[in-house]
């Protein structure tokens, strides 16, 4: 692939859009089709473009595996720390109502958090899945 130039300059160009379009799908979803999940398909499948065109040692350089196997747990911990903040604020598991001054302001809060959560698990799972492929040997 390190001869084929326009593979590389069109994934250049195209891959700041794509992950534009995570983020658009991410706030979007409190008010449509979207969210989290298929947020963080988007951005995996953005990083895995970069992988399939540049290579995957270079891709290991821009996303590293370590940083990958942290996020993974660490987009549960947010979920599950959403929950627990509503213990915190008087109300039960997950319920948002108390994140801000009026009800509705909080329930925006509260979803957006879940679903940045989801966001970080899904697309450091993908990608952890796409390293474990991607990097086995050849038989």
């Amino acid at each position: 692939m390190r001869l084929d130039v326009v593979l590389r300059v069109a994934t250049k160009f195209f891959l700041p859009f794509i992950l534009l379009f995570a983020v658009y799908v991410q706030f979007h979803g409190d008010y449509g089709p979207g969210g989290g999940f298929q947020a963080g398909v988007i951005a995996a499948a953005a990083i895995i473009l970069y992988a399939i065109i540049f290579g995957l040692a270079p891709t290991k350089r821009l996303v590293p595996p370590a940083l990958v196997e942290a996020l993974v747990p660490m987009g549960v911990l947010i979920f599950a720390g959403v929950g627990v903040a509503g213990f915190f604020t008087g109300a039960n598991y997950l319920d948002y109502s108390n994140f801000a001054a009026d009800q509705a302001h909080g329930q925006e809060w509260g979803i957006f958090l879940v679903e940045a959560g989801v966001l970080v698990t899904v697309s450091s799972t993908m990608l952890a899945i796409f390293y474990a492929f991607a990097g086995r040997g050849r038989r």
